[in-house]
């Protein structure tokens, strides 16, 4: 299969499961805004990913629990205008799926309906395949997400590698069997030793899409602003910046400070124009009141 952008018109996940059958790496980024969205889906991105990372990456919140049902759908509304190409995929936050199995499906519905996303995501093991299952009887495509899951960082003490021993890898190897057996298309690994993750990569016949999890993975995400080097916090070990805007924006900004400050901006060019008839005829108006 020619795994160029023109090749294909619209990554479906029948053609994500394909990618895993064919051995071809799938690549997958966040977005949370139109701009975003557009120069990630023109550059032949797979998978767009409306992460609950919204909190910390253009919300300010100390943590992904905090975000909620209606701002993910917020931003996803401003990805979906955007998406042509890449398969468009949401979060469902902390909140939306532990109380019952009626208001996380109802979630998702909500972010097909009126979020056009055509997939979405939730965290969490075995405890989760049975929701899985609903949803994917529901016509629903699921990612699951096992491994480091943000939204439980209170319950593992914090942002810390998981599967690190015998027992945790077994733990997570079965996790990722009953995500599969459940019927999720994909599976997210986070967060865990290289090792391990490629023994559930051998294991499952769904693709897993890693972060934090080595080289063997099927395919890889990261959140887009710690690759462009827009995140303010220290960046994680596993994340790769391929820009400093950051820096960009800075000197920008700083410039624009000072041109306006020191009289710079705008010059002449900048700034518009009367026609050369209509500011004769307004100097002579003025020339004609100062002089009565």
């Amino acid at each position: 299969m020619d795994r160029s952008s023109e090749a294909v018109s619209k990554i479906t996940v029948p053609l994500i499961l394909e990618r895993k059958l064919h051995g071809q790496k799938i690549t997958c980024l966040t977005a949370y805004d139109y701009p975003t969205a557009c120069l990630v889906d023109e550059a032949g991105i797979d998978m767009i990913l409306v992460g609950d990372s919204l909190a910390q990456a253009v919300l300010g919140y100390d943590s992904t629990i905090a975000v909620t049902v209606d701002e993910i759908l917020h931003h996803l509304r401003a990805v979906r205008r955007a998406t042509r190409r890449a398969l468009l995929i949401a979060d469902i936050p902390f909140g939306a799926y532990h109380v019952t199995t009626d208001e996380a499906v109802r979630t998702a519905i909500r972010f097909l309906k009126e979020g056009g996303a055509e997939a979405v995501k939730l965290e969490g093991g075995k405890k989760r395949a049975a929701l899985i299952r609903r949803m994917v009887d529901a016509e629903i495509p699921v990612m699951g997400h096992i491994g480091l899951t943000p939204q439980s960082v209170h319950a593992l003490g914090g942002y810390r590698v998981q599967g690190r021993t015998i027992d945790a890898a077994n733990e997570l190897r079965a996790d990722a069997q009953a995500i599969e057996d459940a019927g999720a298309f994909a599976l997210v690994l986070e967060g865990i030793p290289r090792e391990l993750a490629e023994l559930i990569t051998r294991q499952c016949r769904i693709p897993t899409i890693g972060i934090g999890a080595g080289p063997g993975c099927d395919g890889q995400v990261l959140v887009v602003n710690d690759l462009l080097g827009l995140s303010l916090a220290p960046a994680a070990k596993f994340v790769r910046r391929y820009a400093d805007l950051a820096g960009t924006m800075r000197e920008a900004f700083a410039r624009f400070r000072d041109d306006v400050t020191e009289g710079r901006y705008p010059n002449d060019q900048e700034s518009y124009h009367w026609p050369v008839q209509m500011r004769e005829q307004f100097e002579k108006e003025l020339t004609r009141r100062f002089e009565s």
